[in-house]
C-alpha cells in the first residue's frame, strides 16, 4: 500500500444475490448468508483452508444470540476452528472496514491469508421491548411465586407493550438516512429529476449486467429455506422495465410536501453477503494465485452529522489520492455507493468544486471526477440493493473485474456511511 509494508493482493471475491428485505431470504440470518458467501469464496478459489490466518467479517445490525459473526461464519464454512475471527463494524463500510483490516494485517506481516467480507439481514432485525416492559420481565423471572410473578406486571401500561425496532437514524441529530438526503438535495440544489434520472440509469446498466452475464458472474447461488427447492441466482431489486414516467410518480417518502427522495430513487432495504479473498503478493505467487488487483491506498474520513451527513467521501478521496500517488485524471473507472440519488449526485458535485475544495477541505482546487460513463458501469445500490455489511465487498469486486475486462489499471471505491463517515480506495487490477 504505497511503499508500507508488503503489498496486499485481492485474489477473488464473490456474493449472494442481493434481495429486498422480507423477499427471497425471509428465513435467513446474517450468519447463513455469510457461509453462503465464505464457501463459495473457498469453492472458487480452490484455496486449502490450512492457509487462512483469520478471518474478518462486517455487519452493521448484529444478532443477539450470534454477535460475533466472523466466528460463526468462521466455523459454518469448512475453516479451521483454530483460525481466529472478528467482527467489525462502520456501518455502510463495515465490508470496507473488513477488507482494510484484513490488508492491514498482511501489509504488517501479521497474517499472509485472510477472508473478509460482510453480511446484513434487513429482513431479521432485533426487535426490542421498552425499557418499562424490559424491567418487568426481569422482575418476574426473579420471583419466586406466581403472585410475585404477575405483580411484576402490574405497574405496567398499554404504551409499555409496543415493540420497537431499530431505526436508521444518527443519534446524535434524530435524523434518518433519508431525511438527510432531503437536506441534501436541498443544499446542493440537486432536482427531482436528476435524482430520477440517475436512478433509472442504475436499473437499465444493473439489468443489462445482469442479462449479459457480468453481475451473476460474480453471485453465489442461493437455495432458500426451508424446503431447499427454490435457489436464488440473481438480485432480485433490478427493475428493467421501469422508466422515468413510472419514477417520476412516486411520492416523496421522507418530506411528502417539499421532498424529493422516493423509494424509487433511493436504496432498498436488502439482505445479502459478500467474501473476498486477500493474500500478500509473496504468498499469492507461492500458491500460484494470479490476483484480480492490489490495494493501492485508502482513507478514511468524517464530518459532523448535523451538516451534510453522507459527504464523508469528499474529505477521504484526496487523502487516499495523495497516498497512491495519482489523481482522478488515473482512475479509469469509479464505483460509488448509491445511498440515495441524491448522495450520489451531491458527492460527484463537490468532488467537482474548486469552493468545497477551498472552504472544506483547505485545499487549492478539487480533485475532480470521472466522465459519467466511467461512473458504476454496472449500476449500483439503488438498483442492485445494500445490505449494509455487504456494499463493500460488492464494490470491490465488481470493480476490479471490470478493470480487467476493459484492460484498465486504476479505479476508485467511494462509500459514505451513517455517523458522516467516508471511505475511498484505490485499487489497481492486476495485468490479465
Amino acid at each position: 500500500m504505497n511503499g508500507i509494508g508488503r503489498r496486499v493482493a485481492i485474489i477473488d471475491g464473490c456474493r449472494t444475490p442481493f434481495a429486498k428485505s422480507g423477499s427471497d431470504f425471509r428465513d435467513m440470518n446474517s450468519t447463513q448468508l455469510g457461509k453462503i458467501a465464505v464457501r463459495e469464496l473457498l469453492s472458487r478459489t480452490e484455496l486449502d483452508v490450512e492457509q487462512i490466518d483469520h478471518v474478518v467479517y462486517g455487519t452493521v445490525i448484529q444478532s443477539v444470540k450470534e454477535p460475533n459473526i466472523a466466528r460463526e461464519v468462521t466455523l459454518g464454512s469448512g475453516i479451521p476452528a483454530r483460525v481466529p475471527s472478528f467482527t467489525v463494524g462502520r456501518a455502510c463500510a463495515s465490508s470496507n472496514q473488513a477488507i482494510t483490516s484484513a490488508a492491514e494485517q498482511i501489509a504488517l506481516g501479521m497474517a499472509d491469508v485472510v477472508v473478509a467480507g460482510g453480511a446484513e439481514s434487513l429482513t431479521d432485525v432485533p426487535i426490542l421491548f421498552s425499557p418499562e416492559f424490559r424491567n418487568a420481565l426481569v422482575r418476574a423471572s426473579k420471583a419466586r411465586s406466581i403472585p410475585e410473578r404477575l405483580k411484576a406486571f402490574t405497574t405496567l401500561r398499554p404504551k409499555h407493550l409496543g415493540p420497537i425496532t431499530p431505526a436508521i437514524a444518527e443519534p446524535t441529530t434524530g435524523l434518518t438516512m433519508g431525511e438527510s438526503a432531503e437536506q441534501m438535495a436541498q443544499q446542493n440544489g440537486i432536482t427531482r429529476e436528476e435524482q430520477d434520472r440517475w436512478a433509472l440509469r442504475s436499473h437499465q446498466l444493473a439489468a443489462a449486467a445482469t442479462a449479459d452475464g457480468r453481475l451473476t458472474a460474480e453471485i453465489a447461488p442461493a437455495y432458500i429455506p426451508p424446503k431447499y427447492d427454490k435457489v436464488l441466482q440473481q438480485d432480485n431489486g433490478i427493475r428493467a422495465d421501469t422508466s422515468l414516467e413510472k419514477l417520476s410518480s412516486l411520492r416523496p417518502v421522507f418530506d411528502k410536501r417539499y421532498g424529493t427522495v422516493t423509494a424509487g430513487n433511493a436504496s432498498p432495504l436488502t439482505d445479502g453477503a459478500s467474501a473476498v479473498l486477500l493474500m500478500s503478493e509473496e504468498k499469492a505467487a507461492a500458491l500460484g494465485y494470479k490476483p484480480l488487483g492490489f490495494i493501492r491506498s485508502y482513507a478514511y474520513a468524517a464530518l459532523a452529522p448535523n451538516d451534510q451527513l453522507l459527504q464523508g467521501p469528499v474529505y477521504a478521496a484526496p487523502v487516499a489520492l495523495e497516498r497512491a500517488g495519482l489523481t482522478v485524471k488515473d482512475i479509469a473507472l469509479l464505483e460509488i455507493h448509491e445511498a440515495f440519488a441524491a448522495q450520489v449526485l451531491s458527492n460527484l458535485q463537490w468532488f467537482d468544486s474548486d469552493k468545497i475544495a477551498r472552504e472544506r477541505l483547505g485545499r487549492d482546487k478539487a480533485i475532480g471526477i470521472p466522465p459519467e460513463d466511467r461512473i458504476n458501469v454496472m449500476g449500483g445500490s439503488i438498483a442492485i440493493g445494500h445490505p449494509f455489511g455487504a456494499t463493500g465487498g460488492r464494490i470491490t469486486v465488481t470493480l476490479l473485474n471490470e478493470l480487467r475486462r476493459r484492460g484498465e489499471q486504476f479505479g476508485m471505491i467511494s462509500v459514505c456511511a451513517a455517523g458522516a463517515m467516508g471511505f475511498v480506495m484505490i485499487v489497481e487490477a492486476a495485468p490479465a
